[in-house]
């Protein structure tokens, strides 16, 4: 199976679907057809075409070829290569009895207790 995404004036994702493996190769033009219109790019859940796996919301960047999910918190940085969003500061990984979440207030990892 194959998998495509829709995509808005703006690129932003607005659908993706899944399409027998017959129409891979012409899956945008097939997509644009069966579906009445539209701009269609092609993406995988393996992350091996467009760099990551397309999902609603996320945004499409036509000079890196790749799907960019919606930024997480303003302090986080975008990996040019992966075309993915890494906090400033790293996941603490001392004590894997603990678990942490983001404090955008402190732009730090907070022990959830």
């Amino acid at each position: 199976m194959a998998h495509f995404a829709e995509l808005d004036e703006n690129n932003i994702v607005t659908r993706v679907v899944v399409i027998d493996d017959e129409h891979e190769l012409d899956g945008e033009t097939w997509c644009n057809d069966f579906f009445n219109g539209g701009t269609w790019k092609q993406t995988s859940y393996n992350n091996n075409i467009r760099k990551n796996y397309a999902s609603i919301g996320a945004f499409y960047n036509t000079e890196k070829d790749a799907f960019i999910e919606i930024q997480p918190y303003p302090s986080w940085i975008l990996d040019e290569d992966t075309c993915q969003w890494h906090p400033p500061v790293s996941y603490p990984s001392t004590d894997i009895d603990k678990a942490y979440e983001w404090d955008e207030a402190t732009t730090n990892w907070k022990e959830i207790t």
